[in-house]
């Protein structure tokens, strides 16, 4: 059975379930991966993955958030001082997302309010981080540096991707992983919007993972760190030695 097969057989699990929970539950959302582990390996050049899903109950709006493991970054804005650029002032933003991405059928400034979209953490202007104390009036444009810098590297793409309505019930859409996607756990979460409001939402994991001789690599400079470094410089003189031969022979 093909991946769009297994998802299919999944998605009718699931409804048989929403339709057991219709009086408690009078409208739901389910949905699935085509896949829950993308494994990197040392040739990986990004990959795509489909998320396919049906609306229980009454046509909706959906919105398809993809969120990567927090981290923490610094953002730094260089002053010129006497004739030189230095960096004078820096933020720390808590619980960042190494990766987000969005999805919907509609623009989400169409679907909801500032205030909904900001509580659910949809769209980049409203995505979820621990913001810096003492940043005064600051604040915004080192959050908008930090945003830009993830676009530069791709990680929070500007377009939204697009969502395959089929019908009223099904929808599908291709979420894309770029080659420099951090490892970590995901969450991509659906939500379904009526009327301006969040009326359901489910939240599916997805793992990234080094596998291989690179996740061998990976784990050895993280728990040896110093022998990871001696060998590193060890290769690297060994490889000018080397060079250096190859030349004088020539």
């Amino acid at each position: 059975m093909g991946r769009i097969g297994i998802v299919g057989l999944r998605l009718s699990l699931a409804l048989m379930l929403a339709g057991l929970a219709r009086p408690v539950f009078a409208q739901a959302v389910v949905a699935d991966l085509s896949d829950h582990l993308i494994a990197v390996t040392t040739g990986f050049a990004g990959t795509k993955l489909l998320l396919f899903g049906a609306i229980e109950g009454d046509a909706a709006d959906v919105v398809i958030v993809v969120r990567g493991p927090g981290e923490d970054i610094m953002v730094r804005r260089k002053e010129r001082l006497g004739g030189i650029w230095i960096n004078r002032h820096n933020l720390t933003f808590g619980g960042v997302p190494a990766f987000y991405r969005l999805a919907s059928t509609e623009p989400p400034e169409t679907l909801a309010s500032n205030r909904i979209l900001a509580r659910h953490g949809i769209g980049l202007d409203h995505i979820s981080m621990v913001q810096p104390t003492g940043a005064n009036g600051d604040l915004p444009t080192f959050r908008a540096a930090l945003i830009r810098g993830k676009q530069r590297l791709g990680l929070y793409p500007e377009e939204n991707g697009q969502i395959t309505l089929l019908g009223n019930r099904l929808f599908r859409s291709d979420i894309f992983f770029p080659s420099n996607v951090p490892t970590g756990t995901y969450n991509v979460t659906v939500y379904l919007l009526r009327n301006g409001k969040v009326i359901s939402a489910q939240t599916t994991p997805l793992v990234v993972s080094k596998v291989g001789v690179g996740a061998r690599v990976f784990a050895f400079a993280h728990s040896h760190s110093a022998l990871y470094g001696i060998a590193a410089l060890a290769m690297a003189l060994f490889a000018g030695w080397f060079a250096g031969a190859v030349f004088k022979r020539a």
